[in-house]
């Protein structure tokens, strides 16, 4: 099966998918103050000791042999890298907040991963290179800037507060790209391409906005 033919199997959770693009259509959870400050709670939200599961009804039961990442596109040189592979690559541990455009964010989340940047090292993005689609193994897509997913703080996350990151929150690989909403942060990562021209995923279909930064309220189209 290619890349892009991954399709949305099971059962999506429409009352919940309903839902949040009527959030976009409403402009739920917009205050009108943001704040490119950046003070640690961004305008809107409010601070959660748990971690929510959000998903599209879909979680993909991958063990560690199941699970490869593709990287093509804009590159001068593709890669696909097996689980050892992954693990094989320098390793680096970082300390973040998520902040959900669901309105709730959580403080000092450890994670354990391989940087975008050592990533971006390898593959080599062409000149022309300036946007990301992050693809999932659930069939869920989320593009951004190439220069926000090469931040110094993102990752491709394997591990949370010390334990493999569980099943229904993206391992066994996640993005984690902390200075935008959590929905660009895709679960279950399977691919990234890298494209000259920007291309909408999933949520901004359906009426989100294109980058998602959540200090300036970046909340929807």
């Amino acid at each position: 099966m290619d890349d892009d033919d991954v399709p949305l199997l099971g059962r999506l959770k429409d009352k919940l998918i309903g839902a949040k693009q009527d959030w976009a259509r409403q402009g739920r959870g917009l205050t009108g103050a943001p704040d490119p400050k950046r003070r640690r709670l961004p305008p809107g939200q409010r601070e959660v000791s748990d971690w929510p599961v959000l998903d599209l009804g879909i979680t993909p039961d991958l063990s560690t042999a199941d699970w490869s990442l593709t990287v093509a596109g804009a590159v001068e040189a593709p890669l696909k890298w097996s689980w050892d592979a992954f693990m094989a690559q320098p390793q680096t541990e970082l300390v973040t907040d998520i902040h959900c455009v669901t309105t709730w964010s959580r403080y000092d989340n450890r994670w354990a991963g391989v940087t975008v940047r050592h990533l971006l090292g390898l593959v080599r993005p062409r000149p022309q290179a300036a946007f990301v689609m992050l693809k999932s193994f659930d069939g869920y897509s989320t593009n951004l800037p190439l220069d926000l997913f090469a931040a110094e703080d993102a990752l491709l996350a394997h591990t949370w507060q010390g334990e493999p990151l569980s099943r229904e929150h993206g391992g066994p690989v996640r993005a984690m790209i902390p200075q935008l909403y959590f929905w660009k942060s895709a679960k279950w990562l399977r691919a990234i391409t890298v494209m000259d021209k920007d291309s909408p995923g999933y949520w901004e279909l359906r009426g989100y906005h294109d980058v998602g930064d959540p200090w300036r309220e970046e909340r929807y189209r």
